[in-house]
């Protein structure tokens, strides 16, 4: 199996993955996580499949972030109340993470070996998608972990007393 063949194997087993959790996930704002970043793996997954076909690949599609943050607009009213997040949403986050963390060492790998341009760059490019996908799972878990403080510092409030 080469490396595109693998990559699109671990990615078909995150979309998999991103699409029981979001369906399993309970609280708006990590459902709404794994929709969006779900999205965005789909994406990836056709872009892994497009390379095995000619390596023509449209890396606008690529774009997390943008996309996390339309998607977030569209319940920050329901965010701001607090609401339980289950232990298994808890290990879904670090299961996610963990994951992320995986294609991007992966990815990283791929791209320092790649015999082709084309490829260093799909993995390359894939590899930072993976980060930022990275980072939004880790917000989030500290959002759900304990939602007052990360309003808090994310409102930039300053405490007194």
């Amino acid at each position: 199996m080469n490396s595109v063949e693998t990559a699109i194997k671990m990615k078909t087993d995150t979309v998999n993955f991103y699409q029981n959790a979001a369906e399993r996930c309970d609280h708006p704002a990590g459902k709404q996580m794994f929709l969006t970043i779900l999205e965005d793996e789909k994406h990836h997954l056709e872009s892994l499949k497009q390379a095995v076909k000619d390596m023509n690949i449209d890396m606008a599609k690529l774009t997390p972030i943008h996309n996390v943050k339309t998607s977030l607009e569209t319940i920050k009213d329901q965010m701001r109340v607090q609401t339980a997040c289950s232990l298994d949403d808890m290990e879904a986050f670090k299961i996610a993470m963990d994951m992320e963390k995986e294609c991007v060492d992966f990815y990283n790998k791929e791209a320092a070996e790649a015999e082709s341009e084309a490829e260093r760059t799909l993995f390359a490019r894939l590899a930072a998608e993976e980060e930022e996908h990275f980072r939004i799972f880790s917000n989030t878990h500290s959002y759900l972990s304990d939602t007052g403080n990360w309003f808090m510092w994310d409102d930039h409030s300053i405490v007194e007393g």
